[in-house]
């Protein structure tokens, strides 16, 4: 049996709270040692420490200072996109690889179905958004079939799922997932928009994807495309759908997504969190993966 590959979360609010219970309910790949906040009072770290899991609420500083920090070797960023650049500043003199979910945008794109391969020993992988990790999979999968000229996403969350931190980076938020579209989804251009909505009870995440087509192309190649990408990202978002079959018209392809979270710490209608921490998950455990097999090479 390969080792669990050391990891630690920076954030107690809650995805940095989701990630680590996603982590301690099932991944044998990975193994949580330390949970980093900045209240000593939140509930992150309440049950981090109730759930074993070591804990400091003085931020990386902290973390730095901690006799655990020696074994890790890959640290999640679930704090903000300004948090990041400082966290980054402080921990890459260390050598260990960080995964960043916020927008910060200091290292290569990543959503786990499209590019991960290519970017396997980056030291500082950026999950983009929630919206990116939603539809850029879709763009990419339309531009494998014919080239997109371009793209624009529309990605909606209930508003009591959108904490201090995503509330904070919301221009972060559509520049990020804009300019995946065209560097991860291939979109020759690309849009994102972000809507809050504050519907009782709360709805779930949607995401409406428009891809503009230069050019005849096989609509039952582009539909089959689709499909099979919706299959390989369900592979590890379990609530991630198809809402309708692909519409077409003309030059404009459009995919109707919606995403039900899996509820392990946030509500159901929170997927838009729960493809964040699901993703990196993912990522984390192929890196993990990666790491073991170039051991033994």
């Amino acid at each position: 049996m390969n080792e669990p590959l050391p990891v630690a979360v920076i954030g107690s609010g809650n995805i940095g709270t989701d990630l680590m219970i996603k982590i301690l309910r099932g991944s044998g790949a990975l193994s949580i040692r330390a949970m980093v906040g900045i209240d000593q009072a939140s509930d992150g770290l309440a049950r981090a420490r109730r759930m074993g899991v070591a804990t400091t609420a003085d931020g990386v500083d902290g973390l730095l200072s901690m006799p655990e920090f020696a074994g890790i070797r890959l640290v999640f960023d679930a704090t903000s996109a300004a948090a990041h650049r400082d966290n980054w500043a402080r921990l890459e003199p260390t050598g260990v690889r960080m995964l960043d979910l916020t927008p910060a945008a200091v290292g290569p794109y990543c959503v786990p179905v499209v590019n991960l391969d290519q970017n396997l020993d980056a030291p500082n992988l950026n999950l983009v958004t929630c919206g990116g990790q939603a539809t850029v999979p879709m763009v990419a999968a339309v531009n494998q079939i014919a080239p997109v000229d371009y793209a624009e996403i529309v990605s909606s969350i209930a508003s009591k799922s959108a904490g201090p931190g995503t509330r904070a980076n919301l221009d972060e938020f559509t520049e990020t997932t804009a300019t995946a579209l065209q560097q991860v989804g291939g979109a020759r251009r690309g849009k994102a928009i972000i809507i809050l909505n504050p519907a009782e009870p709360p709805l779930l995440m949607r995401n409406t994807v428009y891809c503009l087509i230069d050019g005849d192309y096989d609509r039952a190649a582009v539909e089959a495309s689709v499909h099979a990408m919706a299959e390989r990202v369900r592979a590890y978002v379990p609530g991630y759908r198809l809402k309708q079959r692909v519409q077409f018209d003309g030059p404009k392809v459009t995919v109707m997504l919606e995403v039900t979270g899996a509820a392990h710490y946030l509500p159901a209608y929170a997927g838009n969190l729960d493809i964040m921490t699901s993703a990196a998950v993912a990522t984390a455990e192929r890196i993990a993966l990666s790491s073991h097999l170039g051991a033994l090479r």
